[in-house]
């Protein structure tokens, strides 16, 4: 087995996950993963599968691709596209991960701008007379 590949998304957000097992290395678009996610919770979030798991995310050498949205949108994309690989090799990885639902895609994405209005929903204010 060389790697499994998995595809995340979130909002704008696409996420190409390469896991191949190795040392624990984690590259973000040619970047070290702690200075792609300064944030601890962001970092905390992209590795939820692995705590989820109980699993160190060091038995596994981890490459991404992420492009599109925000880094918040792309940390949950990167979530489930790790999620998704850890599936891949072993099926009995699904049930826990799917309780903790980090297998279902949140496919809330912004609304579009209506005209007449000032933004997707906000209206001018009613006038009765």
């Amino acid at each position: 087995m060389s790697y499994l590949v998995a595809v995340g998304r979130r909002k704008r957000s696409i996420a190409r996950v390469f896991v191949s097992p190795g040392t624990g290395s984690f590259i973000i678009n040619k970047k070290e993963f702690q200075t792609y996610f300064p944030s601890e919770l962001l970092q905390m979030k992209v590795l939820e599968p692995f705590t989820t798991l109980e699993k160190g995310h060091g038995q596994y050498d981890i490459k991404v691709n992420v492009s599109g949205g925000g880094i918040n949108g792309q940390a949950d994309a990167i979530r489930m596209g790790i999620s998704r690989a850890l599936v891949k090799e072993d099926e009995e990885n699904k049930s826990p991960l799917k309780r903790a639902r980090l297998l279902t895609r949140d496919s809330r994405k912004v609304e579009r701008k209506k005209y007449g209005k000032k933004k997707a929903r906000k209206s001018t204010q009613f006038s009765k007379r």
